[in-house]
């Protein structure tokens, strides 16, 4: 009690007195802990997402659609069966003969057909339902821009339409009693680049969509253009074979119909299927940016 005391607060036994033993005795760990402790922190620290990322979810969530839907894909394969149907029996109550010796071109050409309907639809339909959606501003302003969102999207449909329309082929062949060349790699390189065109004109239709909305009824009739474009005379008119679709179709004809591997087509036609595909693709991209940036100018964008 005398004077010369050491103050309370500051006796050794001050702490345990009043209960900050546990702090002090935590003290090297709370007082330590923020530095040993940035490492698990840096290595929480979310890193931006690439293209890979973009991919693999766009894919996952296109497979995850396909099984936990599958009537609507039943549906799809239905409808499409039905419309072959009618175009075969049709036929042969018209054309007989001339129908059986040329069926085996009807079956790749409508092969074609359902291939070249899943990879427009799903750019231009997917563009439509942002905009009537109002959520389009949402994607052009994230950092990956819609357009590799609506490509991506639309590759994932294309491998999906791959397997309906293998199905359907499948049918087709049974019920025609019809033989043909099924190399997959040649199949698959040729079919995919036919189509890749079509992605364009996916595109380019899907920018007309931004800028005057509800245009569906003629985005529909295109798809019919493509029968057209399919059976395009490439052998007596050559200048038909820069068109979408008509080159890719003739050498899929001589893949699936004459056997032709993919590495005894002469340079040029590959050459020239590479062409049309990136052209279109390259020329489909460009009409949508364009029309977007025409609906920012307007400000019409987010309008429906």
């Amino acid at each position: 009690m005398s004077g010369g005391g050491r103050p309370p607060d500051a006796s050794p036994t001050a702490g345990p007195a009043t209960g900050d033993e546990p702090a002090t005795g935590d003290e090297p760990a709370t007082g330590d802990e923020p530095a040993t402790g940035d490492e698990p922190a840096t290595g929480d620290e979310p890193r931006p997402a690439t293209y890979y990322h973009l991919a693999r979810a766009v894919l996952y969530r296109e497979f995850l659609i396909f099984v936990r839907y599958p009537a609507n894909a039943i549906g799809g394969i239905v409808v499409s069966l039905f419309f072959f149907a009618a175009l075969f029996l049709g036929g042969q109550l018209l054309a007989g003969q001339a129908l059986a010796d040329s069926i085996e071109g009807i079956v790749v050409g409508y092969f074609l057909w359902t291939l070249a309907v899943g990879a427009y639809s799903s750019v231009s339909n997917d563009i439509g339902s942002e905009v009537q959606w109002g959520t389009l501003e949402r994607h052009i302003t994230t950092p990956f821009g819609f357009a590799p969102v609506a490509l991506l999207k639309g590759v994932a449909k294309v491998v999906r339409t791959f397997l309906t329309s293998a199905v359907i082929l499948a049918v087709m062949l049974l019920a025609t009693g019809t033989r043909l060349s099924l190399a997959p790699v040649t199949v698959v390189v040729v079919a995919g680049l036919s189509i890749v065109s079509v992605l364009g004109l996916g595109f380019a239709a899907g920018g007309v969509t931004v800028l005057y909305k509800r245009i569906g009824n003629w985005l529909n009739l295109l798809q019919f253009g493509f029968v057209g474009l399919i059976s395009a005379p490439v052998f007596d008119l050559p200048w038909t074979r820069v068109l979408p679709l008509a080159h890719g179709s003739a050498m899929l004809q001589r893949v699936m119909v004459d056997g032709v591997r993919l590495w005894e087509f002469p340079l040029a036609d590959l050459a020239l299927l590479v062409a049309v595909a990136v052209g279109y693709l390259l020329g489909g991209y460009l009409v949508f940016q364009y029309a977007t940036g025409r609906a920012r100018r307007l400000g019409v964008l987010g309008d429906y």
